[in-house]
């Protein structure tokens, strides 16, 4: 694994994020049109993104996980995260991986998230 890079807004980077391609802040757009259906923010801010690794040939790798395992919605979060990503211009093909290492908590959350939330 590679050296890990400091907290971005809450999110934990397992591996370091691609922030400084072009096509960064638009893949972070397009993952914060995503929301988790139990909870009213979007999965960016709730710090289930861990990473967002763009190849030189545009390729995009995001690495996530749900609030828990038994998330009714683990088998479709996934597609739903590559369906925002991949109509991007210059995007050439995304892959959505799940993990549960590191397990998310709430600390993980923006400051945002947090307020919108009511836990500020």
């Amino acid at each position: 694994m590679s050296e890990q890079q400091p907290k971005l807004e809450g999110t934990p980077l397992i591996e370091p994020s691609s922030t400084d391609h072009p096509l960064y802040d638009d893949i972070v757009a397009a993952c914060r049109s995503v929301y988790d259906p139990e909870i009213p923010v979007n999965i960016f801010d709730l710090g289930l993104v861990y990473t967002i690794d763009i190849k030189p040939d545009n390729a995009v790798r995001v690495v996530m996980t749900l609030t828990a395992p038994g998330c009714p919605v683990a088998g479709e979060m996934p597609g739903w995260v590559a369906d925002a990503v991949e109509p991007l211009a210059g995007v050439k093909h995304v892959d959505v991986e799940l993990t549960w290492d590191p397990p998310w908590g709430m600390d993980m959350m923006s400051d945002e998230a947090r307020l919108e939330l009511g836990f500020m």
